[in-house]
């Protein structure tokens, strides 16, 4: 597993569509994932620190963990099949459960949890961009990925 960071959510023009992009901690590659409007919604407050005068979704979650007093250690994003990501929630406690890796990633940025990627995901899915790890300039790079790219070049995955 592969550490992973999230550079941003943006929109990727032809389609209209929110993209999630992961980088490999440490390396160049980057993952894009589609996501729906409400998980790109959640991800972007949470990486903006926007506290909605009510609990969303990914809120409430993090709630319900605090007061059982359970700790969500890690995101694992594990596999692609039929172009759908797949992730789990590790838990302190053990138990992991399966999940969509857009809600993953809302809770994991919510709960300081880690996130990863699998080797055989990022071999799939990954985008090599060489370069320098400067936030704008990788904004910069995601939105001229974005301009150059369609879901029919990773067959539409999605999380």
């Amino acid at each position: 597993m592969h550490e992973l960071q999230v550079v941003g959510v943006r929109v990727e023009l032809q389609t209209n569509q929110p993209i999630v992009l992961l980088r490999e901690v440490g390396g160049d590659r980057y993952l894009p994932i589609w996501i729906g409007a409400v998980e790109a919604t959640a991800i972007a407050f949470a990486q903006q620190g926007v506290v909605p005068p009510r609990p969303l979704t990914h809120d409430l979650m993090r709630d319900v963990l605090d007061a059982l007093g359970v700790k969500l250690n890690a995101v694992r994003i594990t596999e692609m099949r039929d172009n759908v990501f797949y992730a789990e929630l590790v838990f302190d406690r053990g138990p992991q459960v399966s999940a969509r890796p857009s809600d993953a990633i809302a809770l994991a940025l919510r709960t300081g949890a880690t996130i990863f990627g699998s080797e055989e995901v990022l071999e799939e899915a990954g985008v090599e961009m060489p370069g320098e790890r400067d936030t704008e300039d990788e904004v910069e790079k995601f939105r001229a990925f974005l301009d150059s790219i369609s879901p029919e070049d990773f067959g539409k995955a999605t999380g």
